[in-house]
């Protein structure tokens, strides 16, 4: 771990002025819209977007970007000369290399070279250089390579993400929903569905909710190939999958450290290609295009919300818009690439199209898949992934 050790008051007052200009860019940055998503009313179920795709650098990650920021700041591990170094399949190395920017610094991107050229486009455009990896379970490893090479900061989101950002409140995206939620009919929610990259968001709302002493409960959709799900159904935190999830954004070939399971209510697995299909369905109904990473949120929404149904329970389920469309014009949204894939929409375009008109949503979409909290577990969840070589242990 590379530290910033300079102690000299220039140095000093460089670290107070990048604070001061980091929490300049939160006090001018509007909080984003709680957009409702069209259901029959009378179903008295609400769903309803949180839009993180309207942040200055187009995604959620432009959140966590700032906290880790200025949890670098204030650890003195940044200082005037440190190059930055993140490990990200895009989101979170376009918000860091805008942040880069704004204090001077250099910064290098490590993501999989599956990486959509949209977010490479983007990562460049803020001054950034991207560093592409072929296996996509070895980006942290030549992040750290990278860091300590270059004498630089790995800013490690897979850790500290879950540590940088308060919980308690202070504007962050759990207090943000339920404030902007005050004045619907239903405005607790039921559930919160969101989908695991770091671990930091999910660790994030399941934390508030419980200092709140409210009853949210809190579910995180996992895309294929990802470790959070299969650890979660056999309760051992050092599952591996070894490969990368198509589904950018989330998922991840290990158990990150900030993923915090003790949160967690309840675990869906999503097939990639009902994450596009969710992705495509909800583009259309909302008129405008979002990310791969809302099509898993979404796919997830829709089969809580028909199980409300079934039981006769009404309330309100949030979830989140990640980041926009326009990313994956070339992958994503496109029928040659989604066919290279070998995906197939239109069984799940018809699940959709099914509950959209009726409510209902099949058995085997919700079930088989989904695992809900209470099952033994080796070790019992909240307890710390095993560590790994050369990682950080799993929790403070």
């Amino acid at each position: 771990m590379t530290h910033f050790d300079r102690c000299d008051e220039a140095s000093r007052r460089w670290v107070t002025e990048a604070i001061a200009t980091v929490e300049a860019d939160a006090n001018r940055s509007a909080d984003t819209h709680l957009l409702p998503f069209p259901l029959p009313r009378e179903w008295g179920i609400d769903l309803y977007l949180k839009d993180e795709s309207v942040h200055p650098t187009g995604s959620l990650k432009h959140r966590l970007a700032r906290s880790l920021f200025l949890y670098g700041l204030c650890n003195g591990w940044i200082g005037p000369d440190t190059t930055i170094v993140e490990a990200s399949s895009g989101s979170t190395a376009v918000s860091e290399a805008y942040f880069a920017r704004m204090l001077g610094l250099p910064f290098i991107a490590v993501m999989p070279a599956s990486t959509s050229p949209e977010k490479i486009t983007q990562i460049e455009f803020q001054g950034g250089r991207c560093h592409l990896v072929d296996d996509p379970s070895k980006v942290v490893v030549e992040a750290r390579w990278l860091a300590e090479d270059s004498g630089g900061r790995f800013m490690d989101q897979f850790t500290y993400a879950e540590r940088a950002t308060d919980w308690r409140g202070n504007n962050n995206i759990a207090e943000s929903i339920y404030a902007q939620l005050a004045l619907e009919r239903h405005p607790v929610p039921a559930w919160i569905v969101v989908g695991a990259g770091t671990g930091g968001t999910s660790a994030t709302i399941g934390r508030y909710a419980r200092y709140r002493r409210l009853p949210t409960k809190l579910c995180v959709v996992d895309p294929e190939n990802s470790a959070f799900y299969p650890a979660w159904q056999a309760g051992d935190w050092s599952v591996r999958t070894d490969r990368g999830s198509r589904i950018e954004g989330i998922g991840r070939p290990t158990v990150e450290a900030s993923f915090l399971p003790s949160v967690v209510d309840r675990m869906v697995q999503v097939p990639d290609a009902a994450s596009l299909a969710a992705m495509r369905a909800g583009s259309a109904v909302l008129g405008r295009r979002v990310g791969g990473s809302t099509g898993t949120n979404l796919w997830g929404a829709f089969g809580l919300i028909a199980q409300m149904r079934a039981a006769g329970r009404t309330g309100s389920v949030v979830t989140l818009i990640c980041d926009p469309g326009d990313r994956y014009v070339d992958t994503y949204y496109s029928d040659d690439w989604v066919a290279a894939q070998g995906l197939d929409l239109a069984p799940h375009l018809a699940t959709i199209d099914r509950f959209l008109t009726d409510g209902t949503w099949p058995a085997a979409s919700a079930g088989p898949r989904t695992v809900s909290a209470g099952r033994p577990a080796r070790p019992a969840p909240g307890s710390a992934p095993r560590s790994r070589p050369g990682r950080p242990p799993g929790r403070p």
